[in-house]
């Protein structure tokens, strides 16, 4: 039998490092197709392109980013934020998404460490390749319904 979603809302990254610790603590089922290493590794990269800088897209990738940013990122961003909700099944950067196999363990250390320096991070933070220039509290805003939409997949055992 299929596994269903959880509805998460995070309303700081320390909500998201607890709920990576109970994940780790309990065992999970996934209802999709990233298991822990993967959302983890996946959200670390994420979380910290803003402060890093963004990898270059290939040709492809970075047209509909650039086509997005130049057209609907803001409203798009907008409604995000509103909705607290982003839509599943969209394309992302391939080289933000670690390999199933890939140490968990270092997966998960690095978010939390990510996490720590974006939530103490105060200089500027580079232009998103899709929502254009945004404040870090924009920035934590848009990652924080990130991390719930990847995590919502990875259900912890009732143990």
């Amino acid at each position: 039998m299929p596994v269903a979603r959880r509805e998460l809302v995070f309303r700081n990254l320390d909500e998201v490092v607890a709920d990576i610790d109970l994940l780790r603590l309990k065992g999970y089922d996934q209802a999709g197709s990233w298991n822990l290493t993967q959302a983890s590794g996946h959200l670390a990269n994420w979380l910290s392109y803003p402060i890093d800088g963004y990898p270059k897209p290939g040709c492809l990738m970075g047209l509909m980013m650039w086509m997005l940013r130049n057209t609907a990122g803001n409203s798009w961003y907008h409604k995000i934020v509103t909705t607290g909700k982003m839509p599943a099944g969209k394309p992302t950067l391939k080289s933000s998404i670690p390999a199933s196999d890939a140490d968990e363990t270092a997966a998960v250390n690095r978010l939390k460490d990510v996490a720590i320096r974006l939530k103490n991070y105060k200089g500027e933070v580079h232009p998103s390749p899709v929502f254009g220039k945004r404040t870090v509290e924009d920035v934590i805003k848009l990652q924080l319904i990130h991390c719930a939409h990847h995590l919502s997949f990875l259900i912890p055992k009732a143990n």
